[in-house]
């Protein structure tokens, strides 16, 4: 398939017609609007319902595209949002329709993109075995990994209010730090500041409090994916985090992109959970099914991407730090939607799930600067003869992931930026 929009016909581009994710975006005063990228452009679908071109669809699906957020279209599932995807893909497509939709559609780079929803829960996730075992090492060398996580998708709680869309600058963090040597902490910007390259996953359909979501049923309650950076500062975070686990070392910011890549644009990139070694516990029956054993995974490419000060001052390009792949998490979105609820625990639309650092088998597939500098260690020498240890302020980390493979279309999510900058210090 193939748009009469040439720019969704491109070779790299993001946004082909087979992915059509959805968004929320504003052009100078205007209200925020729901839109659909395709290709560099936007689709603005509130102006799309008043026009009349989704008059064939269900009432519901009108109402939820005239809205400010995506928690009304997210809230009527995946089985009720398949024809509005099914009549973007045919005004895209058609050249018939090109006259009454080209009016509709404005550059993404004149857009100002928004949070894609309200969120009113986030929690993170531990998912990735390579990204805990790395980790665990730098702390417990002879223990990597604490006995519990084979058997549980680990995850907390964590702080929706500090969700910032792609392109907010990053404050550097103050917090308690209690350097090696010292007797007692002391109160200052981190000196640790890192990345976290993570997947999140919007809840589609929410669920009664008391009644959990089964694992046949969690894809069917996932709306879509974004890409996320949970801005982690590390040294806060190793004097705080026990016994309660994180809080103010990761509360202070997470990004996220604004495009949302429903479940649908991936199924063609669906593979098999990751195979669990001999000798691995195998999960419990709540946490397992024949169908997420075989195709709960997404081979979706993750990469991380790093610009300094100095690189814009020069004009030299960004340098990639890593590159990972979703499909090497130990628990598969699914199982950990499953468990999240498995208490009971309500889940609402527009909340967030992160599977925390994606991290791979290989050195150069490392999530997080933590792990690729062996936590200050090791630093990073860079192209221009720069060093990183942590990051510096006006370090730009930039997130970038899609999903490709022969004969199919590229899915891509876009970029997840963000740009450190100093502490404020007139406050303290």
């Amino acid at each position: 398939m193939r748009s009469w929009l040439e720019s969704a016909n491109a070779p790299l581009t993001d946004f082909p017609i087979q992915n059509l994710p959805f968004g929320v975006f504003r052009c100078a005063a205007d209200k925020s609007t729901i839109g659909v990228a395709i290709g560099d452009s936007i689709l603005n679908l509130r102006a799309a319902a008043e026009t009349h071109l989704f008059d064939a669809l269900d009432s519901e699906i009108l109402a939820a595209c005239k809205e400010d957020a995506l928690n009304r279209l997210m809230a009527l599932g995946s089985e009720v949002s398949k024809p509005l995807r099914a009549r973007l893909s045919e005004l895209l497509c058609e050249t018939d329709a090109r006259g009454k939709v080209e009016p509709l559609l404005l550059s993404q780079s004149s857009a100002e993109m928004l949070l894609p929803a309200r969120i009113g829960d986030y929690s993170d996730f531990y998912a990735s075995i390579h990204h805990a075992t790395n980790v665990g090492r730098l702390f417990r060398p002879d223990n990597p990994l604490l006995p519990n996580y084979k058997h549980i998708p680990i995850g907390y709680n964590g702080r929706a209010s500090s969700i910032v869309v792609s392109g907010a600058e990053i404050i550097r963090p103050h917090g308690q730090i209690k350097p090696p040597d010292a007797a007692a902490p002391i109160f200052a910007p981190t000196q640790s500041l890192d990345y976290e390259i993570e997947v999140g996953f919007f809840a589609g359909m929410g669920n009664h409090q008391g009644t959990p979501i089964s694992i046949r049923e969690a894809e069917s309650h996932i709306f879509g994916f974004c890409l996320v950076n949970d801005w982690s500062a590390r040294d806060i975070q190793a004097w705080e985090y026990q016994p309660l686990g994180p809080f103010l070392g990761k509360s202070f910011a997470t990004s996220i992109s604004p495009w949302v890549v429903t479940t649908e644009a991936l199924a063609p990139y669906r593979v098999p959970a990751c195979e669990r070694p001999q000798g691995d516990p195998q999960p419990l029956p709540y946490l397992d099914t024949p169908a997420d054993r075989s195709r709960a995974a997404i081979d979706l490419k993750l990469e991380v991407w790093l610009r300094t000060e100095r690189m814009r001052r020069e004009a030299t390009p960004a340098v990639r730090l890593s590159r990972a792949n979703l499909r090497d998490l130990y628990w598969t979105p699914a199982q950990m939607l499953a468990h999240h609820t498995s208490n009971g625990c309500n889940l609402r639309s527009g909340d967030l799930l992160a599977t925390g650092t994606v991290s791979g088998p290989m050195e150069e597939s490392l999530g997080c600067l933590l792990e690729i500098t062996r936590r200050g260690a090791q630093p990073l020498a860079l192209p221009n003869g720069e060093t990183r240890s942590f990051l510096e302020d006006g370090d730009e980390i930039t997130l970038r992931g899609y999903c490709e493979r022969e004969d199919h279309p590229r899915i891509g999510f876009g970029a997840c930026s963000g740009t450190v900058r100093a502490a404020i210090h007139d406050n303290y």
